[in-house]
Parts: C-alpha cells; structure tokens; sequence
C-alpha cells in the first residue's frame, strides 16, 4: 500500500509526518497542509526524502483576520462577561461600571505584516485606528499609506504605544515565547494582548500574572498552547480573558478553499509543475 501513496493531505495536523512514515512512503511527492502554519512538521527531514511541502495561505488570510478583529472587538466591549450576565437569572438591572474600551480612534500594534497581519490593517483602518506594525522586513511605503501604517523598526516601541497588540506571526525559535514578563511590562496598563498566531509565541504564565496584577487590562486568544489548556490553568480562571479553541479559519467557505488549494498544489506536484504555495525549509 505504501508504494501507492504520492501525496498527504494534513488536516489538523493528522498524520504525524515522522521519519518512520517518510521510509514507508518511497513514492511520496507531496505534502499539503491544511492552514498557514508548519511548525508542526520537520520541513528539513521532509525535504530530505525528496518531498514538497505546500500550505494554503491564500485560503485562511480573510477568515483569521475576521477572527483577530472579532476578538478586539468581543475584548474591548467585554462582550463574553456581559453576555454571561445578561443570561443570568440573578439579573435586575446593567451594572454601570461594566465598561468596555473605545476601538476607534485606539492604536492597534500588529506584530507580523505578513498576508494576515495586512489584511488586519485593512480592517482595523475602517474601525478608523491608528497602525503600527513590526516586522521582519518593511513593507512598501504605498502599501503602508494605504492603510495608514507606521512601521516600527523595535517590538517595544509598538507594545509601549499600543492599546490593542495583535500577535500573526509564525511560530520559529526566534518567536518562541516572544511575549513575556519584560514584553507585558512594557505595555500599557489599559492595553490588550491579542493572539492569533500560536500559543507558544505568549508565555502564558507570564501573561496570567499580568492579567491577575493589572499589568495589562485583557487578553483574547485563539490560540494556547497545549490545545486545549488544561482545565485548572490560570487563564481559564480569569474573567479579562477570552479563550476560543482555535477558531481561525474555522468557516465553512474557508475550509472549502483550503481543500481547494491543497488539491492544486497536489496536482501540481505530481504533474511536475511549480506548487502555487510551496514551503521551503529554512
């Protein structure tokens, strides 16, 4: 059987690309993945059998910008704690110091300007925010101007303005706990940490103390790390946070596009052509 296999297709990180796999499979062309992220997979190991690795970032740019953007937005408003009081049979009256954050007119600092993080700019510019980003490399000046972006050469020029922080890079070593004790201290005491990208990228016991002390005023996050946190984690104790189990591009169009484009990139691969999407190890 495993002579027949030319391709995977990874849906939530199942199967496990090993090396005992990779041996089994002499015939294997092609990997595809069913998001953006690949930190899951070995991608030198990979590439040493021969094999292409392709993801789908066309597919789940929109729906995870949605999702960064629904999260500033449920955070600043408080929407999960009211909700939970709205829906209580204790309630008589609103209580008047639930009070939620303005979003327009705020800044919005975003932490990798890549596809996602562009496309958050585009939205949080109709919220009318101001912009600032960080990134490994700057974007184009006319790509900036068109969301009203300042680029900020050092992560703690953006964290010590900004009152929202959107995290949408890639999980590497370099990104490995990027926020923590120093990073949260260096925000403002009113601002919100928001977490698109992967949970490791946060040192989430560094972020519960802050969010217990008054370091930072909330948290929103899609992703944690493990996935799901185990149920006496801190942060599932705190009523400045908000945890979804890594919504991103859980939509039913997008998880239509992204079997789309890993079917091209397969086809592709096994007809010799360039994969659209191919990943290269680093």
């Amino acid at each position: 059987v495993g002579k027949k296999v030319q391709a995977i297709y990874l849906w939530w990180h199942k199967p496990v690309i090993d090396k005992e796999l990779l041996q089994s499979l002499p015939n294997l062309k092609v990997i595809a993945n069913s998001g953006v992220g690949m930190d899951h997979l070995d991608l030198k190991l990979i590439a040493s059998f021969g094999v292409k690795m392709a993801n789908a970032p066309h597919a789940v740019s929109s729906t995870t910008a949605d999702t960064g953007m629904a999260l500033l937005l449920a955070s600043a408003r408080r929407l999960v704690e009211v909700h939970n009081i709205s829906i209580s049979p204790s309630m008589d009256y609103c209580e008047a110091d639930i009070l939620g954050v303005k979003v327009a007119g705020a800044t919005l600092g975003i932490i990798g300007m890549g596809r996602i993080g562009y496309k958050i700019a585009v939205r949080a510019k109709a919220f009318e925010m101001n912009i600032l980003y960080h990134n490994r490399t700057r974007r184009k000046v006319q790509e900036e101007q068109a969301v009203g972006a300042t680029y900020c050469k050092k992560i703690d020029s953006l964290l010590q303005q900004a009152d929202f922080v959107m995290l949408v890079v890639s999980l590497t070593p370099q990104t490995h706990k990027l926020i923590g004790k120093r990073e949260l201290e260096l925000m403002k005491p009113t601002a919100t940490l928001i977490n698109i990208s992967r949970g490791a990228v946060v040192d989430q016991e560094a972020l519960a103390a802050a969010l217990q002390t008054g370091v930072i005023r909330a948290a929103a996050l899609d992703v944690t790390s493990p996935e799901p946190l185990p149920r006496d984690h801190a942060l599932l104790k705190l009523k400045n946070v908000i945890i979804t189990p890594h919504l991103g591009i859980k939509t039913d169009k997008a998880t239509y596009m992204i079997t789309e484009e890993a079917v091209e990139n397969i086809l592709a691969a096994l007809n010799g052509l360039p994969l659209p999407s191919e990943v290269l190890p680093s």
